[in-house]
């Protein structure tokens, strides 16, 4: 019975942080750092400026290299893959800074995620190879696809630098999902957003969550956090100070103290 009750928990988790650590010289970035995240649900990772959240995608995307501790995707361990290894095995992400390919249409950025799927590569499409120019029409076909998701389906000729900021941001989220993720790693999407644009954005992750996508985010906007987060990690230098659910986060005295203070305690 205990055997099945163990096989349950590792099935129903999907990424495994386990005494990870990383040093930058002699700076210590994160230390000892350990959690794991549930299939199907939206978890968040929260702290101040320097806490080393963004640290900790880079370690789990193959960004950088982690000094010591374990990582395990779908209990698989991605330690030293290469990002795009990491990528194909259905681990994507977004970056703090918006990436967006400002030469290429909106269609064409999300079909750059969507090569990652690709048997037969650019290369082939390029030099107009048959099976490259047939694989090329169903990867167009399937990135309008990800774009009527998002609701970008009606910019996709549009030169992406001519999109809104807010529409930059979701646009990238397209690309992400165009590598058919099954956990996407979201850095500050709410970054520069004004509150309408927050609330589509809200919905947006839900859709992603109920696609069956398993969604990991940081988040500066707590009242964002609090209402959409379903399990909440708090880290302060580097390690991690609380974890919890939303309401449970919100009372530890830790987290008062190191990050949300007196006054922004209710927020949900």
């Amino acid at each position: 019975m205990q055997a099945d009750i163990g096989g349950d928990v590792a099935e129903n988790t999907i990424l495994e942080v386990e005494g990870l650590k990383k040093t930058f010289g002699g700076l210590l970035a994160l230390d000892d750092l350990s959690f794991d995240v549930k299939r199907g649900e939206i978890f968040s990772i929260i702290g101040p400026n320097g806490a080393g959240k963004t640290t900790i995608f880079n370690l789990i995307s193959g960004v950088l290299p982690t000094t010591s501790g374990e990582i395990r995707f779908q209990s698989k361990a991605i330690n030293g893959l290469k990002p795009h290894v990491i990528a194909g095995l259905g681990l994507s992400r977004t970056f703090q800074n918006l990436q967006v390919f400002n030469n290429m249409s909106v269609l064409e950025n999300v079909m750059v995620g969507r090569h990652l799927q690709s048997a037969y590569g650019m290369i082939s499409a390029g030099l107009r190879l048959p099976g490259g120019q047939r694989e090329e029409r169903e990867i167009a076909d399937r990135a309008m696809e990800h774009l009527a998701f998002v609701g970008l389906d009606s910019a996709a000729a549009m030169g992406a630098s001519s999109l809104p900021f807010g529409k930059q941001r979701t646009l990238e989220i397209a690309r992400a999902m165009a590598t058919e993720p099954k956990l996407l790693m979201l850095d500050e999407p709410g970054a520069g957003l004004n509150r309408p644009e927050k609330e589509a954005l809200d919905g947006l992750v839900r859709r992603i969550r109920d696609r069956g996508v398993t969604v990991v985010l940081v988040e500066h906007d707590m009242a964002f956090v609090m209402g959409i987060a379903e399990r909440i990690i708090v880290l302060d230098y580097g390690e991690k100070i609380a974890e919890g659910t939303p309401d449970e986060v919100q009372k530890d005295p830790k987290v008062i103290a190191a990050y949300l203070g007196d006054e922004e305690i209710h927020l949900i």
